[in-house]
């Protein structure tokens, strides 16, 4: 039975913490929680959703939560696809389908009372002799603050959530024209017989790029400190016949999925030959160079192998580069003053406008959390050179607080899969808390240090060490982000929390019902092995006393 006066916050209104929200509903029985999320609206900021251009594309069933496949199978020629119904649905879908089936699951489980929009999470402190947290938020509009207390805090926040603006260019802040981040776009912004300067070319800068250099009275100019590695992803629409499977026969949805996960977690199964790697190197560099004008052939080879960096879809951006109005810089930005960018070489070029696109703070925790004897997530990030935690999900000396989509936990299938393993475990955690039967859990420093030893001497045997990348702190230190196996593994340990590798307190009630369970499943095998042993060794003895009969 769970104790309604405990209460759980959620930071985030993104895919994890509606999922997360969503499991303490459903398997739980439990409704004493609060999400907090900064946004206006649920899903804004999933994925790359903050930059408001609106051109994010994911593969929609991998985005789709598990325990609503089949559901959203039927959702799939219907609400879910309300905006290119008439033309049919793609495998990649847009951010306007990925929001609105979330905000459809949000309101199916009645979650918007539970939700605090425009709130931003600034800190949560733990109070040993409470066995609590008081959690800190404020209203972004009005600055007003407000103080909660919570048993539990599971932060959803991701990881590309604060976005980087590159102060270490000199004269950042002398410009005197319209400036921002891709991920705080403006409301409305005209563009027109405007100069612009794009600042960044991966996976942001290559989505909006075709979007705002369409009007040719726009003129921009893209700036590229490191050219990225681009595929294919073709928007093949599903067809009427393959909709009606997936909401008509039991399994086909799942298969479909089961399918597209196998798909991306092979070759962290099997790693592809030496051979193939290049063959996947020469035939990538291939579609570039046939798709790029050739002026920049020699720029916009990356001198460094895919998969360190991320692999850009090309949405349409090596097409575009044929503009007229688009020019692609390669000569780096050497100060940005009042009225414009001066490159490296000495030339000045004036602009009206500079776009950001420039990636996110990720190896920092976005906000102050203390544990005990006055340890912070942040401090341990710093004293092991980067983001780390056990599991991706948990951090010695914080206790009852857990990470969704934590450090070393970007798998190379669903992100979203990844998270609802995360939640699964998180739920074995929490419930005895919420049950009554303990007041916290608190990982070990041991067992985390262990867990990312492993880790990280995977990673330095990986393709990640090879370039700079967000992915590493200061962009050339500890790989923090991918996970370096296939998602297979990581269900397998998470699928139960290892109890040895955690401190409990005020557990006496956890512990003796775990010591009860325990003997009660040794007595149930030892029944088992017991009655099995008589059958078969009565079974042995007719056989012997039939073979000795006959033989007379």
């Amino acid at each position: 039975m769970i104790d309604l006066q405990r209460r759980v916050v959620i930071i985030g209104a993104g895919v994890g913490g509606l999922s997360q929200a969503i499991a303490l509903k459903t398997k739980l029985r439990f409704h004493d929680f609060t999400i907090y999320e900064k946004g206006s609206e649920v899903g804004q900021h999933i994925s790359c959703m903050g930059n408001g251009y609106g051109k994010l594309q994911n593969i929609a069933h991998l985005k789709a939560s598990s325990r609503d496949a089949r559901r959203m199978s039927k959702f799939i020629g219907t609400a879910y696809h309300q905006t290119s119904i008439h033309s049919g649905t793609n495998r990649m879908a847009f951010k306007p389908e990925i929001q609105a089936y979330w905000i459809k699951l949000a309101k199916k489980y009645n979650l918007y009372p539970h939700i605090a929009f425009n709130t931003k999470v600034l800190s949560a402190e733990w109070d040993d002799a409470k066995q609590q947290y008081t959690v800190v938020a404020e209203d972004i509009f009005s600055g007003k603050r407000m103080s909660s207390v919570a048993h539990i805090v599971i932060s959803a926040v991701g990881v590309l959530e604060v976005p980087k603006i590159p102060y270490e260019i000199p004269g950042v802040r002398n410009f005197q024209g319209t400036s921002f981040h891709s991920a705080q776009w403006p409301g409305s912004i005209d563009m027109q017989n405007k100069r612009v300067a794009v600042i960044g070319n991966a996976a942001s800068g290559a989505q909006f790029v075709p979007s705002i250099s369409e009007d040719p009275f726009v003129e921009v100019v893209n700036f590229i400190r490191t050219p990225t590695w681009f595929n294919t992803r073709p928007h093949i629409p599903y067809t009427d016949t393959e909709k009606w499977i997936f909401a008509n026969i039991p399994l086909a949805m799942r298969l479909h999925r089961a399918w597209i996960m196998f798909w991306f977690d092979f070759p962290s199964i099997v790693r592809p030959s030496d051979k193939a790697l290049k063959k996947r190197r020469e035939a990538m560099t291939k579609y570039i160079l046939d798709n790029a004008p050739t002026r920049y052939h020699d720029r916009m080879i990356p001198n460094y192998p895919p998969g360190c960096r991320r692999t850009v879809a090309n949405s349409g951006f090596l097409d575009i580069l044929h503009r007229p109005n688009l020019t692609l810089n390669f000569d780096g930005i050497a100060n940005i003053v009042e009225n414009g960018i001066i490159t490296n070489t000495g030339e000045m070029l004036p602009f009206d406008v500079i776009i950001y696109a420039t990636g996110f703070i990720s190896d920092r925790y976005q906000m102050h959390v203390r544990g005990l004897n006055g340890a912070t997530i942040q401090g341990y990030y710093d004293a092991h050179g980067g983001p780390t935690a056990y599991l991706g999900t948990a951090v010695p000396d914080i206790p009852n607080f857990y990470l969704l989509a934590g450090p070393n936990t970007g798998v190379p299938a669903s992100t979203l899969f990844m998270e609802e393993v995360q939640i699964g475990y998180i739920l074995q955690l929490i419930e005895p808390v919420l049950g009554g039967s303990a007041s916290s859990f608190t990982v070990k420093a041991s067992p985390t240090d262990a867990y990312n030893a492993k880790v990280q001497e995977r990673l330095s045997r990986s393709v990640s060490v090879q370039c700079y990348s967000w992915a590493r702190t200061n962009g050339t230190g500890k790989v923090y982000n991918p996970f370096p196996w296939a998602v297979t593994l990581w269900w397998w340990w998470l699928r139960t929390p290892n109890w040895d590798h955690y401190v409990a307190v005020g557990a006496e009630k956890w512990a003796w019902a775990r010591r009860k369970k325990a003997v009660k499943n040794i007595l149930e095998r030892t029944a088992v092995l017991t009655l099995l042993w008589s059958y078969i060794s009565g079974s042995a003895q007719r056989i012997l006393y039939n073979m000795v009969a006959n033989d007379y």
